[in-house]
């Protein structure tokens, strides 16, 4: 039985209404010179939703872990400065509060889908959460993983495919695009997705973009850096700015054919 499709908003933005949003970024906020950089490009591609992440749950210990306050200050600020609402990920309750200061959508990565208190907090906040897919979860756990939030008093909730965990090794995870009609369709939640950490390859960004709009997604979420290969954190899964300026185009050809 198919749920109706609830609107998120997000800034003046819509999340679910039949016109798909692009939310792109750095996978990490390193400077305000790169971000700056990185919103001009936004902002040139139409992009709705300016993403950056601040707290960083590296696989690695010894990797990058991010600006952490810095970050949320200059995303913020970079938002502001070029008319973008900002989303970015907060990985502990005690962090809600200060990123409600700064951010426009609140992220719950895929490590932290089964962070039940964390999303208990976010329930009962008066902000959108954009809610990743953990990498060896179902569909049904992850909305129940949704519902945690929703349970709280707080429905503003969007669900974002990043690929999962399968014996597969040519890419990062696997995009399962079946995913996207039935968490809309059971759930009745907005959903996005994520052809970045799904294949872990820039050369795959854009056929798995475009198969997530085909499927039915209401927006799709890409990385982005000035220079890809000298960044921080999943330089290889992140467009150049030139390369965002023209994925982006050919999605919006596609969504308004």
């Amino acid at each position: 039985m198919s749920v109706e499709v609830r609107l998120v908003e997000v800034g003046k933005v819509t999340i679910g209404g039949g016109e798909p949003v692009i939310i792109a970024g750095p996978c990490s906020v390193e400077g305000l010179d790169m971000l700056r950089a990185v919103a001009a490009a936004a902002v040139e591609a139409e992009v709705s939703i300016l993403r950056g992440g601040t707290y960083k749950p590296r696989t690695s210990p010894y990797s990058f872990q991010g600006l952490g306050l810095e970050g949320l200050q200059l995303l913020g600020q970079v938002g502001r400065e070029f008319g973008l609402p900002v989303v970015s990920e907060v990985v502990a309750v005690e962090q809600v509060d200060t990123a409600l200061e700064y951010l426009d959508m609140i992220q719950v990565g895929a490590r932290n889908m089964h962070n039940f208190p964390l999303l208990s907090a976010l329930g009962g906040v008066d902000r959108p959460v954009l809610l990743k897919r953990g990498f060896m979860a179902t569909v049904e756990e992850w909305l129940m993983a949704a519902e945690y939030i929703v349970k709280e008093g707080n429905d503003r909730v969007v669900l974002c495919e990043r690929g999962i965990r399968t014996f597969e090794h040519w890419t990062r995870n696997t995009l399962d695009i079946s995913a996207v009609p039935l968490a809309r369709m059971l759930g009745g939640y907005p959903v996005i997705v994520d052809p970045c950490h799904a294949s872990g390859r820039r050369d795959l960004l854009e056929p798995l973009a475009l198969a997530g709009l085909a499927a039915g997604a209401d927006g799709i979420m890409l990385e982005v850096h000035p220079d890809p290969d000298k960044a921080l954190s999943d330089g290889g899964q992140s467009l150049s700015i030139p390369g965002l300026v023209e994925l982006a185009g050919k999605l919006k050809r596609v969504s308004t054919n």
